[in-house]
């Protein structure tokens, strides 16, 4: 009878948590951030490393500190005032003169009112007009036809420019905004073009970058630590009638040098990331995914996981055992602190590594042993018994971060960069093919490139498109975004 009735407690557990993460996909937030309570609800943890310095002997701490008391006398804070406008914004001036006379009066100085308005996107036409000229040759028997050469163009016989087409797929991979939806703002500007029309000039834009996206990859590949996650996309497949194929793009992130890379493929088996990576020699830090366990008998291949995934697991179990979750939540608090310390006081990779097996190889050891006393009092099916389960058996890639200062502490970078594909997801709702969906990888690396080295997409792109064509095989590095520069275009 106890048996049973510790089953049906399992039982009612496990399918709670499914409902709470349910609930929590569709309405709630995202966060987990956990704050310890210690003796006081309102307490904050303090710095852990006041002073600290390196190759001085000092440990991990926590201070409780009481909240601010807000007093009751009024107090003036002066504000800071607007922010200015940038000065590279074109300005109209509009002159305001009295209405009175001001005849034989002396200006005493200039009040100046600046108000920032928006012009919405013009669709305009550049037309070259080349003068066509006959020269013939000195006895007259033969001509030589004179003409400017025409500057380059990513789509030769096309009408569509360089700046176009980037419009077209910024507007579509940075925006999320569907093609059909970018057509009805251009009827707006009494330009009527057929989706068909619009579709062959992405699909030919598509072809003219892909020697640059091979270059890029190379590149990402070329890397000794790599981050790795996957997400899902939905696919038209012809084989398919009625319903969309669950397709999956694989993303690797080289945290060194900001570079992103998505690979689409039409499952989620090992043999992807197999295929990807076979000439990889480095790090491959993941979220513990059994895809990537085949990577562990790799011989130039280690493989570390991410302590995000870890703590998500205890965070979900703190409704259901909140003093044992709490208890190894503010263990890995302490971890997380100890690298917020390392970002604050810019230390380089070894001064990393020797501050992490200073401070976090300790508290490490204080949290494996927390966690095997606890593997023996919680029950297997429950939620803090899985998280247990969950930790201990990726243990030791766990701990491999701090052996080197270049690794993350969690795969956090990788996944902030498969955001905006579940804000395309929601907007274009699926691909047209599982070809249109490599394309969309494609952009989808290169555009997360520039966001990570705070590159304008539309600036960079308009740039490609105009040199791509002209650019030698051996300067294509050139026009990869970490390569572009705001004076790229003087050049």
């Amino acid at each position: 009878m106890q048996k049973s009735i510790e089953e049906q407690q399992i039982l009612i557990q496990s399918l709670q948590l499914q409902i709470r993460e349910l609930k929590k996909m569709l309405f709630g937030s995202k966060g987990e951030k956990f704050i310890t309570q210690g003796n006081d609800a309102n307490a904050v943890q303090a710095d852990l490393f006041p002073n600290d310095k390196l190759g001085e002997h000092s440990f991990v701490k926590t201070t409780l500190i009481k909240p601010f008391e807000k007093k009751q006398t009024k107090l003036t804070v002066k504000h800071p005032g607007r922010n200015p406008l940038p000065e590279s914004l074109r300005r109209e001036i509009i002159e305001l003169l009295p209405q009175e006379d001001v005849s034989g009066l002396k200006p005493v100085g200039k009040e100046i009112t600046e108000v920032l308005e928006y012009q919405p996107g013009e669709l305009f036409v550049k037309r070259y007009e080349r003068p066509e000229y006959i020269k013939s040759s000195g006895d007259n028997l033969q001509a030589k036809r004179v003409i400017a050469p025409l500057p380059s163009l990513p789509l030769p016989k096309s009408i569509a420019g360089p700046s176009l087409l980037t419009h077209l797929l910024v507007s579509k991979f940075v925006d999320h905004l569907p093609i059909y939806r970018q057509l009805e703002i251009f009827k707006r500007q009494q330009v009527a073009m057929h989706y068909s029309t619009v579709s062959g000039f992405i699909k030919e834009a598509m072809s003219a970058i892909v020697p640059l996206h091979n270059l890029h990859c190379r590149l990402v590949l070329q890397s000794n630590y790599l981050n790795a996650d996957e997400t899902t996309i939905k696919v038209l497949d012809k084989d398919k009638q009625g319903t969309t194929h669950q397709g999956y793009y694989w993303v690797y992130y080289d945290t060194a040098t900001k570079l992103v890379l998505f690979d689409y493929q039409p499952g989620r088996g090992a043999l992807y990331p197999q295929a990807m990576l076979h000439r990889f020699k480095g790090y491959l830090q993941s979220d513990g995914y059994d895809a990537y366990e085949t990577f562990d008998k790799a011989a130039n291949i280690t493989t570390l996981c991410c302590w995000a995934h870890a703590r998500r697991k205890f965070y979900e179990a703190k409704d259901y055992d909140h003093a044992n979750a709490e208890k190894i939540l503010t263990q890995i608090q302490q971890l997380y602190q100890i690298e917020a310390h390392c970002r604050d006081e810019s230390f380089t990779p070894e001064q990393i590594k020797q501050h992490r097996q200073q401070h976090a190889v300790p508290v490490l050891n204080a949290l494996h042993e927390t966690l095997k006393g606890l593997l023996l009092k919680s029950l297997p099916g429950s939620p803090l018994g899985k998280a247990v389960s969950y930790t201990l058996k990726r243990w030791d890639k766990l701990c491999i971060y701090t052996s080197e200062g270049i690794l993350q502490i969690d795969n956090n970078l990788v996944e902030n960069s498969i955001r905006p594909v579940a804000l395309g997801r929601k907007n274009y709702l699926f691909a047209g093919s599982h070809e249109r969906a490599q394309d969309a990888a494609m952009l989808y690396s290169l555009f997360a490139t520039c966001r990570l080295h705070n590159i304008n997409p539309e600036q960079w792109l308009t740039y490609v498109f105009e040199n791509i064509n002209s650019t030698p095989k051996e300067q294509l590095h050139l026009l990869l975004p970490q390569n572009y520069t705001a004076n790229s275009k003087q050049q």
